[in-house]
């Protein structure tokens, strides 16, 4: 006791020069006694305070006294030193005075010490508010730091109630049950009162979350609403928006909203309404859902255009539940665009050669709208949902494109002598158009050849690649062999002067009278072509060389041939050519990998191509995308589900029939092809992925040039404010058109930025948007974002003040936003914008 006591006191003296000790129950007189503190001399008032206050007013005006009185402190009117006692401080031993001792706080908290005695009891609560103190605390601060304290949270109001919300939630009472034991619950009450104008006869957190969503919904959803749908104020509105965006109480917010969404029967409410109205709201789950049902039946009945629908979904990427539902979101939009698209086409063309450049330059993209429309559909796992959607894109995809074209494209196949589209370059001489010319300037070059990357998948990694800093790249068609199947594609990408199909029943390309197959044959090829400096090795094994090994590869050879193989090996396979397509997004992963460890390698160009493409088709075949006719002829040397190899082969009006010199290869191998998009019928194989035929889904594959810059060539789209008539803010709102100067391209990329509105010393006084700049639209009116920012009780404070209006920028990497651009606004709202009406 005689410890804590001197440890009281000499915290009285770091303030005080004079201390009155009063021991009223007259029974510290020991503890006095005891008491010893450097510099202090220790007097005893007995009958004598005309002596003492001479002797520590006059006499001794600098030194530091303790008053020690056997008894209570006087009366007032018979207090000779109340005058020095007032001027100076007070040592009280009551329990009471040894908290507020221990926390180095005045007697003017004795109070509150008093009616929340319970919370002082234990000295780990006591510790935690100590930590939080600080000189200028008001008893309102003590008391909204002891429910910090109580709930486990930041000494804020907000946090104080996102972290009750969180453990309401998780069905826990621990924060709210102490809270009550501490006698701090009407404090809570009146501050919920105070902050979000909460007002219950019995309140409860249950209530209050109850009220919060109910309030909040019927502020923003639009049309009528009373009194009784919105209780709350703005600033419960703000509340709601930080505790959904807040990363360590998402989960409780999630929670509590499916709650409450049952409670306020909010599914019958979306039922009543157009989801036109809901795209900004984002407080329940159950609206992303309405929104996404009827985006589907009105991209269905076509009722919506592709450009609104973009729109849309750009703004449901700012909401709470995008996340689970970003492949959905991202379905619809590729099906708005595939069926749009498609209406606009006019798949004609005037030659085989008209009908590659018309596939490589616009109708490629509804085969690549028709891939990421499947892919989001399999990866949302809402095949129901999304039944009647995928029915009529499969249906138009199949019969209004693929036959169509198809069946297009295959007259001027019947109608060609040989097999060529000039001025497109036929694959055969990839080496010596694109290799050759890097050799003469002394250049390395490093092959990618990625298994059936067709032209439409080159495209989406022209792009990807652009989108990288420092990368330029260019896409070409080339006009693939025929038949379009790995082996001769494979064996074509390589230097050759001839190349035959193997007069056997294995179907193996010999190149110059040798074996093109697996990368110890290609490896030779190169080196024999390249006086030993060429080499040909597998994606997967040079993912795997460190830099040194990755670099020494490099910079043995002229030319490095990388052979990539994913979508291929899915696609060709039975059980696995439904997932052809999360293949095709796999492989863009891996081929933007697969650059970047190269270039690291220090190899600056790059040309990436494929051997063949593919047609795929989501759902089961019908009987009639087979063929009847049987394969028929003298000798049947090989057959696959898109072409047959052999001699003497029958003439069929089903198939085309090529000699291997209209193909422009040697040896007298015949080649008969299905025409259109028919399929032969394999036993043990796949019928939905399939390649080896001349449709242009086939046979126009991409080659890319890559190349790595010296300097950055990246820059982020830039963003206004818009000022509108005034600056000046009378109302509880503000609504701001926000700018983005240009369209988002490959090398403008988009800009992320935080919006609020701030006082000058910096504090928030509005909700808080997260905005994402990525609109590609050239037209400025389209490139225009409204933002509608709510002003917190915060902002009456600021009335008569400049605040402003700031966009800030994440720190790459870090959790730091720098400012990025501010408009000032003068406040100056009136007493009549506290009213509703």
């Amino acid at each position: 006791m005689s410890d804590r006591i001197s440890q009281a006191l000499s915290r009285l003296f770091d303030k005080h020069r004079i201390v009155f000790w009063y021991d009223t129950k007259q029974e510290l007189r020991s503890d006095y006694d005891a008491v010893s503190i450097p510099n202090v001399e220790k007097l005893e008032i007995a009958n004598n305070e005309y002596g003492l206050k001479y002797r520590v007013l006059r006499e001794s005006s600098e030194q530091k006294f303790l008053l020690y009185k056997e008894g209570p402190q006087p009366e007032d009117l018979d207090n000779w030193l109340l005058d020095v006692q007032l001027a100076h401080g007070e040592f009280r031993t009551d329990q009471v005075a040894i908290w507020l001792s221990e926390l180095e706080l005045g007697l003017e908290f004795a109070e509150v010490a008093q009616a929340h005695a319970e919370f002082f009891q234990a000295i780990k609560r006591k510790e935690a508010l100590k930590k939080l103190l600080k000189p200028d605390d008001t008893a309102g601060q003590l008391r909204l730091k002891m429910l910090a304290v109580c709930a486990g949270s930041e000494p804020r109001m907000d946090s104080v109630v996102e972290t009750l919300l969180q453990q309401l939630a998780e069905e826990r009472d621990d924060g709210i049950r102490l809270i009550e034991r501490c006698g701090l619950d009407s404090f809570l009450w009146e501050q919920l009162t105070r902050f979000y104008g909460y007002e219950a006869s019995e309140p409860s957190l249950r209530d209050f979350v109850i009220e919060l969503f109910k309030s909040c919904y019927a502020m923003t959803v639009g049309g009528e609403r009373t009194d009784d749908e919105v209780k709350l104020t703005g600033d419960a509105l703000v509340f709601l928006k930080r505790w959904k965006d807040s990363r360590q109480f998402e989960q409780g917010f999630e929670t509590l909203s499916a709650e409450c969404a049952e409670v306020l029967g909010i599914e019958q409410d979306l039922g009543k309404r157009d989801f036109r109205d809901l795209v900004e709201l984002d407080y329940f789950r159950l609206i992303d859902q309405k929104i996404i049902s009827d985006l589907v039946r009105a991209v269905v009945g076509r009722t919506v255009t592709s450009g609104d629908v973009a729109l849309w979904v750009r703004q449901r990427r700012q909401g709470h539940w995008y996340g689970e539902f970003r492949h959905l979101y991202e379905a619809i939009e590729f099906a708005a665009r595939f069926v749009q698209m498609l209406g606009e086409a006019r798949l004609t063309m005037d030659s085989l050669s008209d009908g590659v450049q018309r596939y490589s330059r616009s109708w490629f993209q509804l085969d690549q709208l028709y891939r990421k429309f499947t892919y989001h559909v399999r990866m949302s796992g809402q095949a129901s949902l999304m039944g009647e959607l995928s029915e009529q894109v499969e249906n138009l995809y199949s019969n209004n494109y693929l036959l169509k074209l198809g069946d297009g494209f295959q007259v001027h196949v019947d109608a060609a002598s040989r097999w060529e589209a000039y001025p497109v370059v036929q694959q055969k001489a990839f080496f010596e158009h694109w290799v050759r010319p890097y050799l003469r300037k002394d250049k390395r070059i490093c092959v990618i050849v990625s298994d059936a990357m067709r032209y439409e998948i080159g495209d989406e990694l022209l792009g990807l690649i652009r989108q990288e800093d420092r990368y330029s790249a260019e896409l070409e068609p080339a006009l693939s062999t025929l038949p379009s199947y790995t082996q001769l594609g494979m064996a074509a990408l390589l230097p050759n002067k001839s190349l035959a199909i193997a007069d056997n029943d294995t179907g193996t390309v010999l190149l110059d009278g040798q074996s093109s197959q697996g990368t110890v044959n290609r490896t030779k090829i190169l080196q024999a072509a390249l006086d030993g400096r060429g080499q040909a090795v597998k994606a997967e094994d040079f993912m795997q060389l460190n830099r040194e090994d990755s670099r020494e590869l490099l910079k043995g050879n002229d030319v490095l041939y990388i052979y990539h193989n994913r979508i291929d090996h899915t696609g060709d396979k039975m059980h696995s050519e439904g997932q052809a397509f999360e293949a095709a997004e796999q492989t863009l992963d891996d081929l933007i990998r697969l650059i970047k460890k190269l270039t690291a390698a220090n190899a600056n160009n790059l040309l990436i191509t494929a051997d063949h493409g593919f047609i795929y088709q989501n759902r089961e075949l019908d009987e009639s995308d087979f063929l009847g006719d049987a394969v028929s002829g003298d000798d049947i040397r090989y057959r696959d589900r898109r072409f047959v190899l052999g001699k003497g082969l029958s003439a069929s009006p089903a198939f085309h029939h090529f000699s291997s010199e209209q193909l422009g290869l040697d040896g007298d191998m015949e080649v008969q092809i299905p025409k259109s998009i028919n399929r032969l019928r394999l036993k043990g194989s796949g019928s939905r992925f399939v390649h080896g035929g001349a449709s242009l889904q086939e046979v126009v594959i991409p080659v890319l040039k890559v190349n790595k810059k010296r300097q950055s060539d990246v820059s982020a789209v830039e963003v206004d404010i818009l000022r509108g008539a005034s600056s000046v803010i009378t109302s509880g709102q503000l609504a701001v058109t926000l700018y983005q100067s240009g369209p988002v391209t490959e090398k403008v990329q988009p800009r992320h930025l935080r919006a609020g509105i701030y006082t000058q010393s910096g504090e928030l006084i509005s909700d808080s948007h997260d905005l994402s700049f990525d609109l590609t639209s050239e037209n400025p009116r389209e490139r225009e974002l409204q933002v509608r920012f709510v002003l917190s009780r915060k902002a009456d404070e600021a009335n008569g003040q400049e605040v402003f209006l700031k966009l800030e920028e994440q720190h790459a990497g870090t959790s730091h936003y720098k400012e990025y651009k501010s408009l000032r606004y003068l406040m100056r709202r009136s007493f009549t914008s506290d009213f509703d009406f």
